[in-house]
């Protein structure tokens, strides 16, 4: 596990290594980050992300995915709209949600939720501190940028799928240069407040959102990490 003291820097090496080693160092060392600094990334490092992402294998070489991106004072200006909007507005996402967590779901849901709870001190009684907890992601923890990431509505569930693995390319291009990211469901649950501020048209879906910046080692949200299943218990084999 990496230490969340360390600001990440680009992924090297010391020696020689496979693709295979830095792959694995990379999605090691990933997590989401809750908690930015002000610190812009650079244009260039922007652009090489995208360009990477860009690569992601899809269905068909659809390329569902577009993407809004939000920098500077326009991500302050969104975070603040957003907000308003989620205080005074029912959920309403362009995806259904999940219908509830069962069994072995609902467990890791809730460990990461009290993991996260715990590292920043918030009590399980605490509603009103969960509240402005929750509250955060529409805020995008603090990030300078916010990637707003949608599909083709008429491609249906398989865009949604083709999206969700460009942000999977994205989190992992981004982190192998240094550049802490949060993949953000909230934000497609408030679809309407989303379209409205950014201007998107009903025939995109949102499927999700993408804070990125450098992460703030000092807060104790970037102390948390989440576990993984074993092998065993999410690989059936027939051999």
């Amino acid at each position: 596990m990496s230490d969340p003291t360390v600001t990440p820097g680009p992924i090297t090496t010391d020696g020689p290594s496979t693709a295979a080693d830095v792959l694995e160092r990379i999605l090691d060392d990933r997590h989401s980050c809750r908690a930015f600094t002000s610190e812009p990334v650079d244009e260039a490092t922007i652009e090489k992300i995208l360009r990477m992402a860009q690569r992601t294998a899809s269905w068909c070489n659809s390329q569902a995915w577009q993407i809004d991106l939000v920098s500077g004072d326009a991500t302050a200006a969104f975070g603040k709209a957003l907000t308003d909007y989620v205080v005074s507005n029912d959920m309403r996402s362009d995806l259904p949600a999940p219908e509830r967590y069962d069994g072995v779901y609902g467990d890791r849901r809730r460990a990461s939720g009290y993991g996260l709870y715990s590292a920043l001190g918030i009590e399980r009684s605490d509603h009103d501190a969960r509240a402005r907890q929750m509250l955060e992601n529409y805020r995008f923890f603090g990030a300078p940028h916010v990637a707003i990431i949608t599909s083709d509505a008429g491609l249906g569930t398989y865009g949604a799928v083709d999206c969700g693995a460009y942000v999977s390319t994205f989190l992992a291009a981004a982190s192998s240069l240094g550049v802490a990211t949060c993949a953000q469901a909230a934000l497609a649950l408030y679809s309407d407040g989303v379209r409205e501020h950014l201007g998107i048209p009903e025939d995109r879906l949102i499927v999700c959102g993408i804070a990125f910046g450098y992460a703030d080692p000092e807060h104790p949200a970037n102390a948390f990490r989440t576990e993984r299943a074993e092998l065993a218990d999410v690989v059936r084999r027939h051999d």
